[in-house]
């Protein structure tokens, strides 16, 4: 763990130091404007830990408009739940691959396995092959839930500084067209 954690700060640290070398010499020049949220370092922290680009953009986002703390718990609601049932497939797994090698080498069932004394040797091996098959959902169901959180930090660190006034306004009301058929008009206001 205190490996993890030093190797996180160590490219933080370097980041940031690269990142602010980078946009410092652009705002010098004129090339770009000042701007200190990056997507990239968003990204890079939800990569090393989950939900660490969201609490990132959390903190850039101007005031009245925050609204990715929330999304942390998720995360890591997700993750639990999808590395718990990948455990207890894997437990259940290998505790049927036990019974059935058991029962191909001795030629009748496990009396310690009391649960499964029910079951013939086939039923055994379809047991397995179920348990097997979950615990790879599981391991890809992780993947993918760790996958959308880095997604989800990148794309929401693009979207820190967008802001959406409410004086914009899309307004559908019936109208008469050349005054004898009906119809909608669509009017945006951009103020």
């Amino acid at each position: 763990m205190r490996v993890l954690l030093c190797c996180f700060l160590f490219t933080s640290f370097v980041l940031n130091a690269q990142e602010n070398s980078l946009s410092d010499s652009l705002v010098n020049s004129g090339v770009v404007e000042d701007t200190s949220h990056s997507p990239k370092r968003a990204t890079l922290l939800s990569a090393l830990l989950p939900g660490a680009g969201q609490v990132y953009n959390h903190l850039a986002m101007p005031k009245g408009k925050k609204n990715a703390f929330w999304k942390v718990p998720i995360i890591y609601a997700g993750l639990g739940v999808t590395s718990y049932f990948a455990i207890q497939n894997n437990i259940e797994q290998r505790r049927l691959r036990k019974e059935y090698n058991y029962r191909i080498d001795n030629g009748e069932p496990n009396p310690n396995n009391q649960d499964l004394l029910q079951y013939d040797s086939q039923g055994v091996l379809l047991l397995y092959q179920n348990a097997e098959r979950s615990r790879d959902l599981m391991i890809f169901a992780f993947i993918a839930v760790y996958a959308l959180n880095v997604l989800d930090a990148h794309v929401s660190a693009h979207f820190v500084n967008f802001d959406v006034s409410q004086d914009l306004t899309l307004n559908i009301r019936p109208s008469l067209q050349q005054f004898n058929s009906p119809g909608l008009a669509l009017t945006l206001n951009f103020r």
